[in-house]
C-alpha cells in the first residue's frame, strides 16, 4: 500500500474515532471519509485543535510537545516578560527556567538579584543560587550558600536542599560527613537518587557490602512500588542495576 495512502486513511481513522469520542454529529465521519487529506486538515483546525485548548491533558501533552521541539521557547517569553515588567515573580520564573535549562550562570546572576532587600534570606531564592553554583561546579559556593540559607531559616526543610548539601561535602572530600548525610537521605528522600548516591559513595569507600545491600533494597522496593513510581524513579533503577552488575563482576 502507498505511504500517502496508508497515511490518509490512518488519519481518517483517527479523526472518525475523534468526532465519535467527542460526540459530535456523524455526519463528519463521512465527509472525513469523502474528503481525505482536505476534510482531516478541516476538521483538525475546528474541532481538535479548540478541544486540545479546553482540555488540561491536551494542552498538558500540546506543551510538552511544543517544548521538545523549541526548548528555548518558554524562556523567550519569560524574557519578555521580564522586559516589559521587572518584578520579582518575572525574574524567579526566568531563574527557574534558565535552571531547569542548564544555563547556571544566568540563574546564579538572576538569584543574585532577587536576593536583596526583603527577599535578602529568601530560602527559595538562595537554594536556587546554590543548584546554580553546584551546576557551575562551585560546589565550596553551594554549600556555604546552603549553611547561611539554614542559618537564616532554622525551620526550612528540603530534601532537595539536603541531597545538595550531601552532594557538595562528597564533592569536596568530605566523606564521612557525606555518608552521614546520605544515610539519613536514604531513608527520608522522597525518590532514588538520595539512596542510590549513598550506595555508590559507600561503594566507592570499600564498603561493598552495604552498598550492595543498599542497592538490592532499591529494586526491592520499586517492585512494591505503583507503576508511575517506578516510571519516574527508572533511570535511578536502571543505574541501580548497572552497579549491582558491576559488583558482581568485580567480586564485591
Amino acid at each position: 500500500m502507498p505511504i500517502v495512502l496508508f497515511l490518509s486513511i490512518a488519519l481518517q481513522a483517527a479523526c472518525a474515532i475523534h468526532v465519535v469520542r467527542s460526540g459530535r454529529p456523524l455526519y463528519w465521519v463521512w465527509l472525513i471519509l469523502i474528503g481525505s487529506y482536505l476534510a482531516v486538515l478541516v476538521y483538525v483546525l475546528i474541532a481538535v485543535i479548540p478541544d486540545l485548548r479546553h482540555d488540561p491533558h491536551g494542552r498538558n501533552v500540546a506543551s510538552k510537545a511544543l517544548q521538545a521541539i523549541d526548548p528555548q521557547r518558554r524562556r523567550r517569553e519569560l524574557e519578555r516578560r521580564l522586559e516589559l515588567a521587572d518584578t520579582v515573580d518575572n525574574r524567579r520564573h526566568l531563574a527557574e527556567e534558565s535552571l531547569q535549562l542548564g544555563d547556571y550562570l544566568n540563574a546564579q546572576e538572576l538569584y543574585r538579584s532577587l536576593l536583596t532587600g526583603m527577599y535578602a534570606t529568601e530560602p527559595g531564592f538562595m537554594l536556587g543560587l546554590a543548584q546554580a553554583q553546584a551546576g557551575c561546579n562551585n560546589y565550596a559556593g553551594a554549600r556555604s550558600t546552603l549553611e547561611d540559607l539554614i542559618q537564616a531559616n532554622p525551620n526550612f526543610k528540603s530534601c532537595e536542599g539536603h541531597l545538595l548539601y550531601a552532594r557538595c561535602l562528597e564533592e569536596l572530600g568530605e566523606t564521612d560527613a557525606a555518608l552521614k548525610e546520605y544515610r539519613v537521605l536514604a531513608d527520608s528522600y522522597p525518590g532514588e537518587e538520595g539512596r542510590f548516591r549513598f550506595a555508590c559513595l559507600l561503594r566507592k569507600t570499600q564498603h561493598h557490602a552495604e552498598a550492595r545491600q543498599v542497592f538490592e533494597g532499591q529494586l526491592k522496593r520499586a517492585k512494591l512500588m505503583p507503576a508511575y513510581y517506578r516510571r519516574k524513579e527508572d533511570s535511578w533503577l536502571k543505574a541501580a542495576r548497572r552497579e549491582l552488575a558491576q559488583l558482581d563482576e568485580s567480586g564485591g
